[in-house]
Protein backbone atom coordinates (compact mmCIF):
# COMPACT_ATOMS: atom_id res chain seq x y z
CA UNK A 1 0.00 0.00 0.00
CA UNK A 2 1.30 3.51 -0.61
CA UNK A 3 1.20 6.67 1.87
CA UNK A 4 -0.84 8.95 2.13
CA UNK A 5 2.19 11.47 1.33
CA UNK A 6 3.24 9.48 -1.59
CA UNK A 7 0.51 9.65 -3.12
CA UNK A 8 -0.34 13.58 -2.75
CA UNK A 9 2.99 14.22 -3.94
CA UNK A 10 1.87 12.55 -7.15
CA UNK A 11 -1.36 13.71 -7.59
CA UNK A 12 0.44 17.78 -6.77
CA UNK A 13 2.93 16.62 -9.67
CA UNK A 14 1.05 15.77 -12.16
CA UNK A 15 -1.65 18.47 -11.78
CA UNK A 16 1.22 20.80 -11.81
CA UNK A 17 2.02 19.43 -15.28
CA UNK A 18 -1.78 19.39 -16.29
CA UNK A 19 -1.49 23.09 -15.03
CA UNK A 20 1.16 23.70 -17.36
CA UNK A 21 -0.85 22.11 -20.22
CA UNK A 22 -3.92 23.65 -19.75
CA UNK A 23 -2.95 27.36 -19.61
CA UNK A 24 -1.48 27.89 -23.07
CA UNK A 25 -4.71 25.11 -24.69
CA UNK A 26 -7.09 28.19 -22.14
CA UNK A 27 -5.24 31.04 -23.84
CA UNK A 28 -5.21 28.97 -27.79
CA UNK A 29 -8.95 28.19 -26.55
CA UNK A 30 -10.56 31.66 -25.30
CA UNK A 31 -7.94 34.15 -26.21
CA UNK A 32 -7.78 35.14 -23.13
CA UNK A 33 -4.90 34.48 -20.76
CA UNK A 34 -7.67 35.16 -17.58
CA UNK A 35 -10.24 33.38 -18.63
CA UNK A 36 -7.97 30.54 -19.93
CA UNK A 37 -5.85 30.14 -16.73
CA UNK A 38 -8.84 30.16 -14.51
CA UNK A 39 -10.07 27.29 -16.62
CA UNK A 40 -7.03 25.98 -15.77
CA UNK A 41 -6.56 26.39 -12.11
CA UNK A 42 -10.46 24.83 -11.56
CA UNK A 43 -9.36 21.64 -13.66
CA UNK A 44 -6.28 21.55 -11.70
CA UNK A 45 -8.22 21.87 -8.36
CA UNK A 46 -11.00 19.19 -9.37
CA UNK A 47 -8.36 17.15 -11.38
CA UNK A 48 -6.02 16.64 -7.74
CA UNK A 49 -9.12 16.11 -6.01
CA UNK A 50 -10.35 13.08 -7.93
CA UNK A 51 -6.89 11.72 -8.21
CA UNK A 52 -6.18 11.57 -4.74
CA UNK A 53 -9.29 10.19 -4.08
CA UNK A 54 -8.65 7.60 -7.09
CA UNK A 55 -5.16 6.70 -5.88
CA UNK A 56 -6.55 6.06 -2.32
CA UNK A 57 -9.18 3.45 -3.41
CA UNK A 58 -7.02 1.84 -5.38
CA UNK A 59 -4.58 1.35 -3.22
CA UNK A 60 -6.94 -0.60 -1.31
CA UNK A 61 -7.74 -3.16 -4.12
CA UNK A 62 -5.11 -6.07 -4.12
CA UNK A 63 -6.90 -7.18 -7.26
CA UNK A 64 -4.09 -7.68 -10.50
CA UNK A 65 -1.24 -7.28 -7.91
CA UNK A 66 1.46 -9.98 -8.08
CA UNK A 67 3.39 -10.68 -4.95
CA UNK A 68 7.29 -11.37 -5.06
Amino acid sequence: METRRRTLVKAIVWNLMGLCVMSPVGLAMTGSAAIGGAMAVVNTVIGLSMYVAYERVWSRIGWGRVQG
